[in-house]
Parts: C-alpha cells; structure tokens; sequence
C-alpha cells in the first residue's frame, strides 16, 4: 500500500565539480529529481533508499536528510494507490534527501534521461518549486562544507 507522503532524493558529485542529476520523466518530460511514495510502513529516509535503487539502480550508504519540506497535492498521485488514505486528505508531506553519487546511473522506465548539471543550469530546468527549494538547501550546505574544508 502506498503511504501518504512523497519523497524527493537529490544526487549530487563533487568532482571534478559541483554537480546535481536531473530526471526527465517518461510520463510528462518533467525535469525533476527521484521521486516517489513510500509503501507500507516504511520511513521516508528508506523509502528515498528504495526509490533511489529503484530509479537509478544505485545503493548507497549515506544519505543527507535535508530540512526542506513540501506538500503536494494528493491529485498528482494516481487514484489507485490513494484508495486506502484519509478522504478528507488533499495534501501529503514531500521529504528531501541528498546522496553524493559516485556510480553510473542505469536509468529506470520512469525516466527517458538524465544529465549532470552546475547548479546554475540545474535550477533552470527544474520544473517544481519544491525541487528547487530542496536544491537551494543541499547547495548551500555543500558549499558550506566545501569552502570549509579549504
């Protein structure tokens, strides 16, 4: 069963620069980062987890909780899988994580490409704003770790 929130997983490299991937779904050619529910009783930190094996074919280890939250409304999630959730529920929490990313990337069938972008580039493209939040937030904090590792 579906749970009701969403979550948002943000992959990011460091070499040679800054970077973050950019999804484009199948469904719509949106530009957005992985996303998806979570299913049963599991917790948004493992549900970004799956999802980003899932989306990506990646397993990682470590996983930055951001502290950007959104809510989206229930009507982006298809009928079938909201069959069990509160009537009277219109919106559900989006949770936002960053993982560095050091793999190739395999693609799943929700997606029909990807691409490494500056942020710059990045936040251009991005079609939600709740994207764009989640990434201002991981840039920051990474910038703020790197310049203070110099």
């Amino acid at each position: 069963m579906r749970a009701p929130f969403q979550i948002l997983a943000i992959p990011y490299k460091t070499k040679p620069e800054l970077q973050y991937c950019v999804f484009y779904r199948n469904s719509s050619g949106q530009c957005q980062f992985i996303a998806g529910g979570g299913e049963n009783n599991e917790s948004p930190t493992n549900a970004a987890v799956r999802e980003i094996k899932e989306e990506t074919s990646i397993e990682i280890k470590h996983i930055i909780k951001l502290n950007s939250i959104a809510y989206i409304p229930v009507n982006v999630i298809p009928k079938q899988y909201r069959k069990q959730w509160n009537k009277n529920a219109f919106v559900i929490p989006e949770y936002t994580f960053g993982f560095e990313c050091n793999s190739k990337i395999n693609i799943s069938h929700e997606h029909f490409k990807f691409e490494w972008l500056k942020y710059s580039d990045a936040i251009k493209k991005l079609t939600w704003d709740s994207n764009k939040t989640a990434l201002f937030e991981l840039n920051c904090l990474l910038q703020s770790k790197i310049y203070n590792e110099l």
